[in-house]
């Protein structure tokens, strides 16, 4: 864990944990994953979001037909490589673009997705913890390590500890199984199963780590062998 937060600068890759106050279950339906998604994609701009938006988000009722139209380019304020929402915490591993990138797109999902719980749930003051966690990464290991560590960790939904633990047995496949289908994060979309293709920009970490097999073959490899990529000390966050 790091002990002075690190300078942001552009072209620089960092891992994000945003984490809500004493432990509140961000997510208590589909209804608000989905408003967080949709707040990753349309407050990564540089233009403030359009009110049309908010309507559009209130009114869905499936993920379908609340995807965002992109009615003009976006300026990106970072590449989103990877995420994966949990119930009380979201990870993000994303690039900066522009200066000030993470920062502005953290003050506008603090605000942005903030309000909207605290209207819908009849709630008052933050919701998430003081300022949000991050880690530069520093290298290709530490990349592929950060990406393994997001993308499993809906495992420990279905095996409590596992990391300590481990995984044996016809549980592999099960867990296997379950992170390839979580809903909730970019690694489905990086096995080329669109599902928020919107959201993720892809191309650099599947060159990076080569391709859909490998991406694929590198989590399984972790969450069977458990063999180690690099320090998770220094590029996780819990």
């Amino acid at each position: 864990m790091p002990i002075k937060r690190p300078q942001l600068a552009n072209g620089e890759i960092y891992h994000i944990v945003i984490r809500a106050i004493e432990n509140i279950e961000l997510f208590r339906n589909q209804k608000d994953f989905l408003r967080m998604i949709h707040d990753l994609f349309v407050f990564n701009n540089e233009a403030p979001a359009a009110s049309s938006y908010r309507n559009t988000i209130n009114r869905s009722r499936t993920v379908l037909d609340s995807l965002p139209i992109e009615r003009e380019p976006r300026k990106l304020l970072t590449e989103i490589l990877a995420f994966c929402l949990m119930s009380n915490h979201v990870h993000l591993l994303v690039r900066q673009l522009k200066e000030g990138g993470i920062s502005k797109l953290m003050r506008k999902i603090g605000a942005g997705y903030g309000g909207y719980y605290n209207k819908k749930y009849k709630r008052s003051g933050h919701l998430f913890q003081g300022k949000y966690r991050i880690v530069h990464i520093k290298n290709d290991k530490q990349l592929l390590t950060v990406f393994v560590y997001i993308h499993t960790n809906p495992v420990a939904i279905l095996v409590p500890k596992w990391k300590e633990r481990g995984i044996k047995g016809e549980a592999l496949q099960r867990v296997i199984k379950f992170i390839e289908n979580y809903r909730w994060s970019s690694y489905s979309d990086y096995l080329s199963r669109k599902n928020f293709p919107s959201v993720t920009s892809r191309e650099f970490l599947l060159e990076e780590i080569g391709g859909t097999k490998e991406s694929q073959r590198f989590v399984n490899d972790w969450l069977q062998f458990k063999k180690e990529l690099a320090d998770f000390e220094q590029v996780g966050i819990e």
